[in-house]
């Protein structure tokens, strides 16, 4: 056996005996985190939304309320899925 083929197994073996699995606790704070900070920016950036709609409308971009609700609504729900991701995996 030569001194790589050594090196190859003790670096399989130690990616095998990797396997690291978090406590419930730290599942459950970073679940409750990414969805917590899923529903706080859908709240509070619809909130500015409609602060904010006569200036948005009568702007000269073409990125209206809708795309913008929109924006808002999928970076929101992409928190909260990645918060019930975080839960069950």
């Amino acid at each position: 056996m030569s001194p790589s083929d050594v090196k190859l197994k003790d670096a399989k073996q130690a990616l095998a005996e990797d396997q690291f699995d978090d406590c419930m606790s730290c599942r459950v704070m970073g679940s409750a985190a990414f969805v917590g900070l899923g529903v706080y920016s859908y709240y509070t950036g619809m909130a500015n939304l409609r602060k904010q709609e006569k200036a948005i409308m009568q702007g000269a971009t073409k990125y209206k309320m809708g795309s913008r609700q929109l924006g808002i609504a999928s970076i929101s729900a992409t928190l909260v899925g990645m918060g019930l991701w975080r839960a069950f995996n």
